[in-house]
C-alpha cells in the first residue's frame, strides 16, 4: 500500500491542528456569549424591576385606589412576573401576576436588593414611603436567539478553517509539492540516462538548495561513473593479458610435463638403441633391450592418450545425455575390483536406485574410474561411494577411503595436469585433471572434502538429471 502524498499528509497535520485549537476556543466562545448574554439580561431585569417598583411607589403615593390597577397593568408579556405591596409592618397590601404568594416579605427595614428565587427569575425589592414593593421578573434564556447566535459563530469559524485550508493547499503546491515532483522527475531522467539534471525553478529557499545540492551530487556521480567506465575498460584489458599469460603458464606447465614423461622413456630407448647398433651383442641381452624398448614406448603412448583425454570434448548433446548414478558406480566398481590392487578393499555403494545425473554413462564412468584407482593407490581397507540430492537440482557423490589421506599443500593443486605421488612411470597426473574438465564442462564441480579427516573423500557434484528416462 503506497503511503499518502506530502500535500496530503500536511493538510491533514494542519486540519488536525485546527480542530484541536478550534473546537476548544469555539466552546470558549460560545459560553462566553452565553454568559454575556445571561448578564445582560439580569441587567435588563434589574432595570425593569426599580422602574416597575418606582412606578408602583409613587401610584401608592398618589392614588392607592389605583394601585390594584396599576400592578395589573405592570404585569404580563413584557413586564413583571408578579408585583407585590407590602405595608410598614410587612403586611402584604397588594399582589397580582403569577405565583405571586411565593414571594417573601423582605427583611427590614426596607432597602434595595436583588435576590434570585430561581434560575430564570430576579426578585427586584425597592423601598417606599409606606413600605416596600417587591417585582419578580423573567430572567429566562432566549434559546432561538442564543442558539442562532452560536451557530453563526460555528458557521463563521468552519469556514475560515475551510479558507486557510484552501490556502494552505495552494501554498503547499507551489512553494513545496510542485518543486518536489518536479525535482524527482528530473532525477528519474538521469537515473534512466540522461546526463543533465534540470532543477526545478520557484519554489522555497530551502527546496532551492536541495535542487542546486542533487545536481551537484549527479554531476558528481556522473564524473565518478565516467572515470569507473575508463577503470572497467582498463581491467578488461589488463583481465585480457593476464588470461593470456595464464594460458601461456598453462601451455608452459603442460609442455614441462610432457617433455618430462615423454623425455625420460625417449632417451632410454635412443640409449638403449644406440647400443643395439653393435653387433656383438648377446642375443639374450639384444632381446631384453627390445622388450624395454618397447615397454618404454608403451609408456609414452600411455601419456599420449592420456593428454588426448584431458584435452578431448565432450562429444554429442551433453544436455540430453542422463546416467544412472547407481548403475554407473556398480559399473565402475565391477572393472575395479579384478585387479591386484583391489584384493583386500571392502567396498560398499549408498546410493538411491532413481538417482540420476546430466552427464553420459561413458564420461561418468571415466570419473568414477579415475577417482577409484587413486584410491586404490594408497592401500585403504575401506571405499565407500554415497550419492544423494544435495538440493539447488544438484546430486553430491561422495568417494572416501580410509587412507593416509592428502596432504594440505598437495590439496590445492592435486587438479592440476601431471601432479601425481605415484613413482615415476606409475602414473601420468593427467587422470583427475580429466575428471575436473569432465565435471566442469557439465557444470558441476569436484573437489576434495578438507573437512574429513578419516582418509580422502573426494565430492562431485553434478546438475540433476531433467528427464527420469533410463540411462543410455
Amino acid at each position: 500500500m503506497r503511503a499518502p502524498g506530502l500535500r496530503l499528509q500536511i493538510l491533514v497535520a494542519l486540519a488536525g491542528i485546527i480542530l484541536v485549537a478550534y473546537v476548544p476556543l469555539f466552546f470558549a466562545i460560545a459560553e462566553v456569549t452565553r454568559a454575556t448574554t445571561r448578564s445582560y439580561r439580569e441587567d435588563t431585569a434589574r432595570g425593569l424591576g426599580r422602574a416597575i417598583a418606582a412606578h408602583v411607589g409613587d401610584v401608592e403615593r398618589r392614588d392607592p385606589q389605583e394601585l390594584a390597577a396599576t400592578l395589573e397593568a405592570d404585569v404580563g408579556e413584557g413586564g413583571a412576573q408578579a408585583v407585590v405591596v407590602y405595608g410598614e409592618g410587612g403586611k402584604k397590601v397588594a399582589s397580582a401576576g403569577v405565583n405571586a404568594d411565593s414571594i417573601h416579605p423582605p427583611s427590614r427595614p426596607y432597602g434595595e436588593s436583588v435576590t434570585r428565587p430561581s434560575a430564570h427569575a430576579l426578585d427586584v425589592t425597592m423601598p417606599t414611603d409606606h413600605g416596600a414593593v417587591v417585582v419578580r421578573v423573567s430572567t429566562e434564556d432566549d434559546s432561538p436567539r442564543g442558539g442562532q447566535l452560536v451557530q453563526l459563530i460555528a458557521l463563521y469559524m468552519g469556514v475560515f478553517a475551510l479558507a486557510l485550508l484552501f490556502i494552505a493547499y495552494l501554498v503547499l503546491t507551489r512553494t513545496i509539492v510542485r518543486p518536489i515532483e518536479q525535482l524527482a522527475r528530473a532525477a528519474d531522467k538521469v537515473a534512466s540516462g540522461a546526463r543533465v539534471l534540470e532543477v526545478p525553478r520557484g519554489g522555497a529557499r530551502e527546496i532551492a538548495e536541495l535542487g542546486t545540492s542533487v545536481r551537484e551530487m549527479a554531476t558528481r556521480l556522473m564524473a565518478e561513473e565516467d572515470k569507473m567506465r575508463v577503470k572497467v575498460g582498463e581491467l578488461t584489458s589488463t583481465r585480457a593479458q593476464l588470461e593470456g599469460s595464464e594460458r601461456m603458464a598453462s601451455v608452459g606447465k603442460l609442455a614441462a610435463g610432457v617433455a618430462h614423461e615423454i623425455g625420460n622413456p625417449i632417451a632410454a630407448i635412443m640409449g638403449m638403441h644406440d647400443l643395439l647398433d653393435d653387433g656383438e651383442l648377446p642375443n639374450e641381452t639384444r632381446e631384453d633391450f627390445l622388450r624395454r624398448m618397447r615397454k618404454e614406448t608403451e609408456r609414452i603412448n600411455v601419456v599420449v592418450r592420456d593428454l588426448l583425454d584431458y584435452a578431448r570434448p565432450e562429444t554429442g548433446p551433453a544436455s540430453t545425455a542422463i546416467a544412472s548414478v547407481a548403475e554407473v558406480a556398480n559399473d565402475a566398481l565391477a572393472l575395479v575390483k579384478p585387479q591386484k590392487g583391489w584384493k583386500n578393499i571392502e567396498t560398499k555403494v549408498e546410493i538411491p536406485a532413481d538417482l540420476r545425473v546430466q552427464l553420459s554413462s561413458q564420461r561418468l564412468t571415466q570419473v568414477f574410474l579415475n577417482v577409484l584407482l587413486n584410491a586404490a593407490a594408497v592401500d585403504p581397507k575401506h571405499v565407500t561411494v554415497r550419492a544423494r540430492a544435495a538440493g539447488d537440482a544438484k546430486v553430491r557423490i561422495e568417494i572416501e577411503d580410509d587412507g593416509p589421506g592428502i596432504s594440505r599443500d598437495l590439496r590445492d593443486r592435486i587438479f592440476d595436469p601431471f601432479v601425481t605421488t605415484k613413482e615415476v612411470g606409475a602414473g601420468t597426473g593427467l587422470g583427475l585433471s580429466v575428471c575436473r574438465g569432465i565435471v566442469e564442462a557439465a557444470k558441476g564441480r569436484i573437489f576434495v572434502d578438507a573437512s574429513y579427516d578419516k582418509g580422502a573423500r573426494f565430492v562431485v557434484e553434478l546438475p540433476t538429471a531433467v528427464a527420469t528416462s533410463s540411462a543410455p
